[in-house]
């Protein structure tokens, strides 16, 4: 029997099915509202039983609530749409995984639409539709370069823009990229092979490959981009922690009339040569102002990946202080 400080709620469902649904078939998922908001959970049949103290259990009503939206609007929820729920619901409220559902970016040719999964990814987007330039910073397996794709192929098929520019420093190969074998796509295939897999991911390969031979989507080193305007185009700069401070400042001073700019990188992660200054840290400090400039910063809860490697990214930062 509940003490007197504590309260009970049931929520009926109209299967087990449907229930199990709301927490990714995952019984193990729901310890999770217990860690986070101290609510004991207990599901049998068509029924969740919710119990704690009265505020907590009105949290995590409302995730479950929220998640059950999101069921009923077609979304199949993931253990991260789950988790998000829960902590959306704890933090006090906020952009839940149901109107996460309802940004769609692309979804053409059978593919499904991407949709952001944590709440600052929902930021991001709304800052690529709203600035000119964008910088995504954070961890790896945050969204950072396929969310700005997203966006990219959505106004290219709304015909917003006309090319999108995909370009990344080949920091490896010191740029020097006369001196490997083959063309130019061979000698940097290597090097851009994350924006090749972001593009075929979401486009058909008929589709990219004509985008490609026609020059609707260009990869490119960031060597290559100098000396050119980008009018009409959507402009991603992929790994940028790795460009020198000159050489960000170029791609920038690019950006012509009718064009978008979405930078992306991760400080932590810089390959650069000893003593050589991150242009990505300079950028921060000096455009930090400047109107239609947005800076989005990222952490361990926006990771998509497995769970473990936002654990891996929280325990790294501990760490390292």
């Amino acid at each position: 029997m509940p003490t007197m400080d504590m309260i009970e709620e049931r929520l009926e469902f109209e299967t087990p099915q449907f229930v199990h649904a709301l927490f990714a078939n995952e019984t193990r998922q729901l310890s999770y509202i217990d860690e986070k908001l101290g609510v004991k959970v207990v599901t049998r049949e068509g029924w969740i039983l919710l119990r704690g103290d009265a505020l907590n259990v009105e949290k995590a009503k409302r995730a479950i609530l929220d998640l059950e939206e999101a069921r009923r609007s077609g979304s199949e929820i993931t253990g991260k749409d789950f988790r998000t729920a829960i902590d959306v619901a704890a933090a006090g409220g906020g952009t839940g995984v149901a109107q996460m559902g309802k940004i769609k970016l692309l979804g053409t040719s059978g593919r499904k639409p991407v949709v952001p999964r944590t709440p600052q990814q929902v930021k991001y987007v709304q800052s690529m539709a709203a600035n000119d330039v964008v910088f995504g910073l954070g961890p790896a397996g945050t969204g950072k370069t396929y969310l700005a794709m997203a966006m990219a192929l959505s106004l290219l098929k709304a015909k917003k823009i006309h090319r999108i520019v995909l370009t990344r420093p080949a920091v490896e190969a010191g740029e020097a990229l006369g001196f490997l074998p083959g063309d130019l796509q061979e000698k940097v295939a290597p090097y851009l092979r994350p924006l090749y897999d972001a593009m075929h991911d979401m486009l058909d390969p008929e589709t990219g490959k004509r985008y490609m031979e026609d020059g609707t989507i260009e990869i490119a080193p960031l060597a290559y981009m100098r000396g050119r305007t980008l009018a009409n185009s959507f402009v991603i700069l992929d790994e940028a922690q790795n460009t020198t401070p000159e050489q960000l400042f170029m791609l920038l001073t690019r950006i012509g009339e009718g064009s978008h700019c979405v930078v992306t990188g991760d400080t932590s992660q810089i390959d650069l040569k000893k003593g050589q200054q991150s242009g990505l840290i300079e950028a921060q400090a000096a455009l930090k102002a400047v109107e239609s400039v947005e800076f989005i910063r990222f952490s361990g809860a926006d990771v998509v990946r497995h769970p473990v490697v936002a654990r891996i990214i929280e325990a790294y930062d501990a760490y390292r202080g």
